[in-house]
């Protein structure tokens, strides 16, 4: 795969895509090649693994090992694999990418590390033991929603002097602070379906989507249609696809717990089970998920 240089190293469509369970808790691999196939399907150059949307917490080393290599047999040469391998213990963290690394992946996505808050001088250190641990590139994720620490200018500038690490998921909910990324010679992908629009047009590459899940084909027509310069169409068909953004995006377990809702009710998988914390959709969410599926067209 390519990487330094390219426009978007990691393609335009990137899901981060959920992991099944069984119901017993165990993970479903099965299960979880199929969303894969599902994602190859319905417009994903590849797909994200064991990020958050996968329940990344609450999974082992072993685990992701397994997971990794379920995907990447479903995949083959179809799409790319990047594996998430950020924690808030560096230690681990290495761990995870040296095991992608073993497995052959395309790519790792490292994630500040969150609840114990380091400083810029910890979070460099962090990103520059990870990513020079392995060979793969980089795509650095910036999510203080989620991790209560944004990354500052000085250690994007820091991280960029490091060979392997090109891109950014950037779910700051900040696309015009985002071109300054795009100065320091990143890909910037939108790490917020809603965003997407927003942050192509500061110079952004792509989409880590979560609501492609749903309507991957539709997401990426869209972004098509900006990226050949038909800003109108590609407003229009954002503006169609507002309802499934606010679906999957808008219940307080977006993510796991609605991307494997839709997987379900889309037919790719027979249950939605999860890992606690996180309990599935109730009742009323579930209706909201199918009723705006059906609304844009998608079921």
């Amino acid at each position: 795969m390519s990487t330094a240089g390219s426009e978007a190293p990691f393609g335009r469509l990137l899901t981060a895509m959920a992991t099944a369970f069984h119901a017993d808790g165990s993970v479903d691999l099965d299960g979880t090649a199929a969303i894969a196939r599902h994602l190859l399907d319905h417009g994903n150059d590849g797909v994200v693994v064991s990020g958050t949307t996968g329940e990344s917490p609450t999974t082992s080393v072993a685990e992701d090992g397994e997971i990794l290599e379920a995907v990447k047999d479903a995949v083959g040469d179809r799409g790319l694999v990047v594996a998430g391998v950020g924690t808030n213990s560096t230690a681990h963290s290495v761990e995870l990418a040296e095991q992608a690394a073993k497995v052959g992946v395309d790519g790792i996505l490292l994630v500040t590390p969150y609840y114990n808050k380091p400083g810029p001088a910890g979070v460099r250190s962090h990103f520059r033991t990870v990513a020079t641990a392995t060979d793969l590139p980089v795509m650095l994720y910036d999510v203080p929603g989620r991790t209560a620490t944004r990354i500052d200018l000085d250690t994007y500038r820091a991280a960029r002097e490091l060979d392997t690490v090109v891109a950014v998921k950037d779910a700051t909910g900040d696309p015009a602070g985002s071109a300054r990324l795009v100065d320091l010679g990143y890909a910037v992908y939108s790490g917020d379906d809603a965003l997407t629009l927003g942050y192509l047009a500061y110079g952004g590459v792509g989409l880590v989507s979560v609501a492609a899940h749903a309507a991957g084909t539709q997401i990426r027509e869209m972004m098509d249609a900006f990226l050949a310069g038909d800003h109108a169409d590609a407003a229009r068909r954002h503006r169609e696809l507002l309802p499934v953004f606010d679906a999957v995006m808008g219940v307080p377990n977006y993510g796991a717990t609605t991307a494997k809702a839709a997987m379900q009710l889309l037919g790719v998988l027979d249950d939605r089970h999860v890992r606690g914390p996180l309990v599935p959709l109730d009742d009323a969410e579930y209706s909201a998920l199918e009723a705006a599926l059906r609304s844009a067209d998608l079921l």
